[in-house]
């Protein structure tokens, strides 16, 4: 049974996210104020946290940089901020996804559940893709460039994933989405741009080539992959 935790200073909406949430199975934990995010992460180890960005102590934003720091669990932005601009931050950041207030409890739910079944679904019918120097192991859910870790968030990691897969061939945007978050998923597509920033940074700390994921404009994005061909060199984790 998954645990969610909600970091939220509002209690009338802490209550119907608890209720609902424990009404389709989860289990939750609940904290008021941003001061207290890390030390209850820690204790509670939660499947996902559930991050309101207007907390009182230290904003949410504060608090995804430092949960960022020590775990790669699924976070969902919760925020009555409408600018593109915060959401932006939040996915530069690490955030997984965003909901914008005021919201459907059953959109939390069905949101929540979206990205835990990323994170426990099957990810493919191979344990290893290789690209070049790229290595993903779908199993363990970690990846390698040129034989340096790569510390990838959720999505991150599904998308490098499903540019692996369709390796010198272009994804939009949509395709993008509908690979890493199924074909429901009504997110914003701009995200997965914001998504591609942080990995090619990530990219480049590992000592790879940010043109590793080049950018087709007016049209999406595409993995080239360099050095070695699959299979010419092995990677031990």
């Amino acid at each position: 049974m998954a645990k969610i935790l909600i970091i939220e200073d509002e209690p009338q909406i802490v209550r119907t996210l608890r209720l609902y949430l424990e009404q389709a199975g989860f289990t939750t934990a609940a904290i008021y104020d941003g001061t207290q995010a890390i030390p209850a992460y820690r204790q509670e180890r939660p499947d996902l946290v559930l991050l309101d960005l207007n907390l009182p102590g230290q904003d949410g934003i504060d608090v995804c940089r430092a949960l960022r720091r020590e775990s790669a669990v699924p976070i969902i932005m919760v925020t009555a901020r409408s600018d593109e601009t915060d959401r932006l931050i939040g996915l530069e950041l690490g955030a997984d996804d965003y909901v914008v207030k005021p919201f459907s409890p059953r959109e939390v739910v069905a949101r929540v559940r979206a990205v835990l079944r990323r994170v426990a679904g099957p990810l493919a019918d191979v344990d290893v893709v290789r690209a070049g120097e790229l290595l993903i192991d779908t199993s363990a859910y970690r990846a390698w460039l040129a034989g340096q870790p790569l510390s990838l968030t959720q999505s991150e990691f599904e998308i490098l994933l499903a540019l692996a897969r369709h390796e010198g061939h272009v994804l939009n945007r949509t395709q993008l989405l509908e690979e890493t978050q199924g074909i429901a998923y009504e997110g914003y597509e701009r995200s997965i741009d914001q998504h591609i920033k942080n990995l090619r940074n990530k990219i480049n700390k590992a000592g790879g080539q940010t043109a590793l994921i080049t950018t087709v404009y007016g049209v999406g994005y595409r993995l080239e992959a360099t050095g070695p061909a699959p299979g010419e060199q092995q990677y031990v984790p």
